[in-house]
C-alpha cells in the first residue's frame, strides 16, 4: 500500500526527489552512462563535410544553426519527408489525430508517446542517417542517443490567445548535452508560431547564466523576467520558408508553437547523451517488435538502442 505524504510535506518531498534525480544525472554524466559514449566518439571521430562543419561551428558559437533540408538530405530523402508531412496534415485535418496528449491542447503529434516507428520511416531514416548523426556526435562530443522523433501540428489559437506551456520561455531540463532539429514542413511566418531562441544561452554562452540550466531545473520564464537580462534585439525569431532546418541546443532559452492565424507544421528530432536516457528521459518511440538492428552501422545502432 502506498501512503501519500501529508500536504505540508509534499513540497519537501518534491525537492528531495528533484535533488535525487539531479544527483543521478550528474553521476551518469560524469562517470557512468556517458563515459563509454565519449570513449567511442574519441576512438572514431566523424569526418565532416563543409556543411556539417559549419553547423557544428555555429552551434558552438550561438547555440543554433540553419540549413536548407535540400542541402543536408538527398533529394529522395527530402521528398519522402515532405510526403510524410503531407499525409500527417491530411490525417490531422480529417480529425484522425487529436491534440492534448501530455497536456498540450494546442499541439497534435503524430507519434507522441511510445509510437511504433519502423526503420524505413522517412523522418526517422533521415535522423538516423550518418549525416545527421555525425553532426550531433561532433557537437556533443559523444555518440548520441536518438531520443525523440515526431511530427508536430500547432493549432491556430486566434489573436486573443495567451501563451502556455512550451510557448513560454524555458530551458529543456532533461540534459545539458542536447541537440534538437526542427524541420519546417510549411512556410512559417509570425502568425504560425515560429521557433524563438536566445543566442548565447546555450552552455558556455554569454547568457548561460540567465536562469542557468540544471537537471530538473527552472521552469517557465516570463517575457518581463527575460527582459531584465536579454534585450529584444538579441532574440532570434525563426520565420522561414518550408524546408528550413533549425539545429539548436534547447538547454538554451527558447519557445515556440504559439500559432495564432495558421498552423505550424514541422518534423522534430532530439539527440541527447545516454545520461539523459538513464536519469530523466523516456524515449517517445519504439521500433517494431522483432526489428533486427545488428547489420546497422555501429553509430546508428548505438543511437537507436
Amino acid at each position: 500500500m502506498v501512503t501519500l505524504a501529508p500536504a505540508r510535506l509534499q513540497p519537501r518531498a518534491r525537492e528531495l526527489h528533484r535533488r535525487g534525480v539531479a544527483t543521478t544525472y550528474k553521476l551518469h554524466d560524469r562517470l557512468l552512462s556517458n563515459r563509454r559514449s565519449r570513449a567511442l566518439y574519441a576512438a572514431s571521430r566523424p569526418s565532416l563535410d563543409d556543411t556539417q562543419r559549419r553547423i557544428v561551428e555555429q552551434l558552438h558559437e550561438q547555440g543554433f544553426a540553419l540549413v536548407a533540408a535540400a542541402d543536408l538530405l538527398s533529394p529522395a530523402e527530402w521528398q519522402a519527408v515532405q510526403e510524410e508531412g503531407e499525409a500527417f496534415v491530411e490525417a490531422t485535418e480529417r480529425g484522425d489525430l487529436r491534440a492534448g496528449v501530455r497536456g498540450k491542447d494546442f499541439l497534435v503529434r503524430k507519434y507522441d508517446v511510445r509510437g511504433v516507428v519502423p526503420l524505413d520511416n522517412p523522418w526517422l531514416a533521415a535522423c538516423a542517417g550518418r549525416r545527421m548523426l555525425d553532426i550531433a556526435s561532433e557537437y556533443l562530443q559523444l555518440w548520441p542517443k536518438l531520443e525523440y522523433v515526431d511530427l508536430w501540428y500547432s493549432l491556430p489559437l486566434g489573436d486573443n490567445a495567451e501563451r502556455r506551456a512550451s510557448q513560454i520561455w524555458h530551458r529543456d531540463f532533461d540534459d545539458s548535452h542536447l541537440l534538437k532539429v526542427f524541420c519546417y514542413l510549411v512556410d512559417v511566418d509570425e502568425g504560425c508560431g515560429p521557433f524563438e531562441y536566445v543566442p548565447g544561452s546555450q552552455p558556455g554562452g554569454r547568457y548561460a547564466g540567465v536562469h542557468p540550466w540544471q537537471p530538473m531545473g527552472v521552469g517557465r520564464i516570463s517575457d518581463k523576467e527575460l527582459a531584465k537580462f536579454v534585450s529584444a534585439e538579441d532574440i532570434r525569431t525563426f520565420t522561414a520558408p518550408k524546408g528550413t532546418m533549425i539545429f539548436c541546443n534547447t538547454s538554451g532559452l527558447h519557445r515556440g508553437g504559439f500559432a495564432q492565424r495558421s498552423p505550424r507544421v514541422l518534423a522534430a528530432v532530439t539527440y541527447c547523451s545516454p545520461a539523459s536516457l538513464a536519469a530523466l528521459t523516456e524515449r517517445n518511440y519504439q521500433l517494431p517488435r522483432g526489428t533486427d538492428t545488428r547489420s546497422l552501422d555501429p553509430v546508428v545502432r548505438y543511437a537507436l538502442a
